[in-house]
């Protein structure tokens, strides 16, 4: 096992700006909810919200792409590229990460 911090799963932080229980520690306000892929994120999301995600969008920044890190942190794809690119889980850091990179 290594200390080394490392990405975990795709992640979607949508912004609802309420506070949730149990989520990543850096995450104040908000619900993160992870799939093996991004979609699998969406379509959760879409399910738990009875079909209803384009209020939590990309195109009005309430809904951001990332990563859960082994340390329970969400990061961004750009800060994710970083970090798999340091644990050897990609072979560059080219500044975004996409879950396919790592399986």
């Amino acid at each position: 096992m290594t200390d080394r911090e490392y990405i975990l799963c795709a992640a979607i932080w949508f912004k609802d700006g309420i506070k949730h229980e149990h989520q990543p520690f850096n995450i104040d306000t908000g619900i993160v909810v992870c799939g093996h892929r991004h979609h699998n994120c969406f379509y959760t999301a879409w399910g738990l919200n009875e079909g209803h995600v384009k209020h939590l969008n990309e195109a009005n920044n309430r809904a951001v792409q990332g990563f859960l890190t082994n340390t329970n942190r969400f990061v961004d794809r750009k800060e994710a590229s970083n970090i798999a690119f340091k644990a050897g889980q990609v072979n560059e850091d080219d500044g975004c990460l996409f879950s396919e990179d790592l399986y």
